[in-house]
C-alpha cells in the first residue's frame, strides 16, 4: 500500500514538482493550495505524513499543524515543514508547534525524500518499507545490503541507489535524463553518458549470480529493470 502524503503549498510550479516527484518516489500525493483546503483534505481522508508550507494563504501553515494537532485521530501524523525561514527561533517555534522535521527553502529534491523516508522510518516503521523485494531481487535499505537468489550482491553507493529506483517502479522505462534526476538529483551536473557506465557496473554485479540479465535496454528510450527477468 502506498502511503499517502499532502502536500500543502500555495505556489503552483513547487506544488507540482512536489507531486510530481513525489509520486516518482511511489507515494500517492494529494495537493491544497491554502490552510484551509489543507484541513478540509485532512477530515476527508487522513494522510500517513504531511508536508506543509510555513507561509500559507487563509490559514498559516503554523496554524494548521497546531490544529491537526488538537484534533486526537490526526495527533500523531508526521508533518515536515517547508519555509524560507531559516532563523533559529522560528524553526524551534515550528517544532514545538508539533512539526516532526524542518527543511529551509530552497532545497533539493533528494533532501526532501530523504527526510520523508526518515520521518516514515522514525514515527511510521509499517509505511517506511526497508525491505523490498522484486522478482529473485532483495533490497534491505537499512542494512544496505542486496541479495539475488540468496546470494550476496556488492553494489558501490551509486549503483544501489539506481538499483533502488528501479525496484521502486518495476517494469517501467525511464530515459537516462529521468535516471539522472532520480540518483543524482537535478541541481548535480553529471554527464548523460555517466548512466550508461553505472548501468554497467549494476549489470555486472547482478549478474554474479548467473540469473540472467534484469535491466533491459529499450532503444531509444533508456532502461527498465524486468521483475521476471
Amino acid at each position: 500500500m502506498q502511503p499517502h502524503i499532502l502536500v500543502v503549498e500555495d505556489e503552483d510550479s513547487l506544488s507540482t514538482l512536489l507531486q510530481y516527484n513525489l509520486e516518482k518516489e511511489g507515494y500517492d500525493v494529494a495537493v491544497a493550495g491554502d490552510g484551509e483546503e489543507a484541513l478540509l483534505l485532512v477530515d476527508e481522508r487522513l494522510p500517513d505524513l504531511i508536508v506543509l508550507d510555513w507561509m500559507l494563504p487563509k490559514v498559516s501553515g503554523i496554524e494548521v499543524c497546531r490544529r491537526i494537532r488538537q484534533r486526537p485521530e490526526a495527533r500523531n501524523v508526521p508533518i515536515i515543514m517547508l519555509t524560507a525561514r531559516g532563523e533559529e527561533t522560528d524553526r524551534i517555534r515550528g517544532l514545538d508547534t508539533g512539526a516532526d522535521d524542518y527543511v529551509v527553502k530552497p532545497f533539493s529534491m533528494t533532501e526532501l525524500a530523504a527526510r520523508i523516508r526518515a520521518v516514515l522510518r522514525r514515527l511510521r516503521p509499517g509505511l517506511a518499507e526497508d525491505r523490498v523485494r522484486c522478482g529473485d531481487i532483495v533490497m534491505d535499505r537499512v542494512a544496505h545490503r542486496v541479495k539475488r537468489s540468496g546470494k550476496e550482491v556488492h553494489l558501490g553507493p551509486t549503483e544501489f541507489r539506481l538499483l533502488d529506483h528501479f525496484m521502486q517502479h518495476p517494469g517501467r522505462v525511464f530515459s537516462r535524463e529521468q535516471l539522472l534526476d532520480a540518483v543524482w538529483g537535478s541541481d548535480v551536473y553529471v554527464e548523460v553518458r555517466t548512466v550508461d557506465v553505472h548501468i554497467g557496473r549494476l549489470r555486472k554485479a547482478l549478474g554474479a549470480s548467473d540469473g540472467g540479465d534484469p535491466i533491459r535496454t529499450v532503444r531509444s528510450a533508456g532502461y527498465s529493470l524486468d521483475v521476471d527477468a
